[in-house]
């Protein structure tokens, strides 16, 4: 194993100043670079690259597909899901972790969002109203005959509240705008701290937004009905604190959503398959190319680019034992499109999840594996795959911008702000 300074390390470098600093940012733009990761194996080997940043943090990266099923199967006594503070919930009630997808909940939260989520089930209990809504929000969101990221965070905005709330709280956006700001200031409200200061200004202000927030949401789990989550989860005391979480997870959908439009608008074949899906009457909460389709997308372009836990213990990685209190830094998104190890790595090829050994193949990743596995992975699945279709049933995808190429590899990364799809109708 080799220690590598985090100035040889160019973008990686700016990666784990990201990851262990103490200001959050957003995954979508800070990410290892898969070339320095590439280069840095071919140079080191496959054993866990030691980083040292510049104040002295260990950080350890995962290289080897063969270490992606420890990462994934040690205990929180083992690796947590806790430091830096990035990954803290922005929500005061909520365990170092639980919004992050790096662990999993407690106990008590586990259960309301077993009771909720229905983890595990393809189609959701709640799948007829799902999808009786989500028909009534794509008619404005098809209606201009363009697509767009403003227009589909919109949509899903709505999309979410409904389902989380109830439809009372489907033009409720001050109460998304308050969650938003909360994420994106790191959101914690923390201890009181001096008056006056920025930390205390900052603190204060977040203690005020959690507040707000905290209190539409008992507002609307008052009156929730069964089929919201809210609903089902009545009987759990801490659903209204989980609420912010299933929003927080709902947020991530409409940069998906807009992928995987992108990429089937690139792929005629693809899309065709799809629209024939979508304009099949059989078992309409199911879906599978569509949900192939979103989970393919989620391979080339995950939410969450990079996993960190931080040891517990002294651990010994590949014989050579590490102190508590170092970070483990897991590359997902440079595993899932690893050319070494993952066939057709830079292509679009949604019949790779028809196999289901590839939900279970460890370098996949998506919703995490494990313990930590993100329990609305198959609602967030149906959600998206049914409004590609409510999008595809009607209309096809005519132009796109950025222009894919549908032979060559596909771009690393790949901006939302930028996407522009033309629909024409069927």
């Amino acid at each position: 194993m080799r220690t590598v300074q985090e100035a040889a390390l160019g973008g990686l470098g700016a990666l784990v100043r990201g990851l262990v600093g103490s200001r959050p940012r957003r995954t979508d733009t800070v990410h290892t670079s898969a070339a320095t990761l590439h280069a840095l194996r071919a140079r080191h080997g496959y054993a866990p690259l030691l980083l040292r940043t510049r104040g002295g943090r260990a950080v350890l990266v995962l290289l080897d597909p063969r270490d992606l099923g420890r990462f994934y199967a040690e205990p929180a006594s083992v690796l947590a899901a806790e430091p830096p503070e990035k990954c803290r919930s922005p929500y005061a009630a909520e365990p170092a972790g639980a919004g992050c997808g790096h662990g999993a909940p407690r106990p008590e939260p586990r259960r309301t969002d077993t009771q909720a989520l229905a983890p595990g089930l393809p189609v959701h209990p709640s799948y007829e109203p799902i999808l009786t809504l989500l028909a009534e929000e794509a008619r404005q969101l098809t209606a201009s005959g363009t697509l767009e990221l403003a227009r589909v965070r919109h949509t899903v905005d709505r999309v979410a509240r409904r389902i989380v709330l109830g439809h009372a709280a489907a033009q409720d956006e001050r109460l998304t705008g308050w969650l938003r700001q909360l994420r994106a200031e790191g959101g914690r409200p923390g201890p009181a701290t001096e008056p006056g200061t920025s930390t205390g200004r900052s603190r204060a202000t977040a203690r005020s937004l959690y507040g707000k927030a905290d209190e539409r949401i008992r507002e609307y789990a008052r009156r929730a009905d069964g089929d919201t989550l809210l609903g089902r989860a009545a009987r759990h005391p801490g659903a209204p604190g989980r609420a912010h979480q299933w929003l927080a997870a709902l947020d991530t959908l409409p940069e998906t959503l807009l992928r995987t439009l992108l990429l089937l608008g690139a792929h005629p074949a693809e899309q065709r398959r799809a629209a024939t899906e979508a304009g099949a009457a059989a078992a309409p909460g199911e879906l599978p190319w569509l949900r192939a389709c979103v989970r393919e997308s989620l391979r080339l372009y995950p939410v969450v680019p990079d996993l960190i836990r931080v040891t517990r213990t002294e651990t010994d990685w590949h014989g050579v034992r590490h102190p508590a209190g170092t970070v483990v830094l897991l590359p997902a998104a440079f595993h899932q499109r690893d050319p070494e190890h993952v066939p057709a790595a830079h292509a679009f090829v949604p019949g790779r999840w028809k196999d289901q050994g590839a939900v279970q193949d460890i370098r996949m990743a998506p919703f995490g594996h494990g313990a930590g596995r993100c329990p609305g992975d198959q609602l967030g699945l149906l959600v998206t795959a049914a409004l590609c279709a409510e999008v595809l049933r009607s209309h096809r995808i005519e132009a796109t911008r950025p222009v894919l190429d549908p032979v060559g590899p596909l771009p690393e990364t790949l901006g939302p702000h930028g996407i522009r799809l033309t629909l024409a109708r069927r």
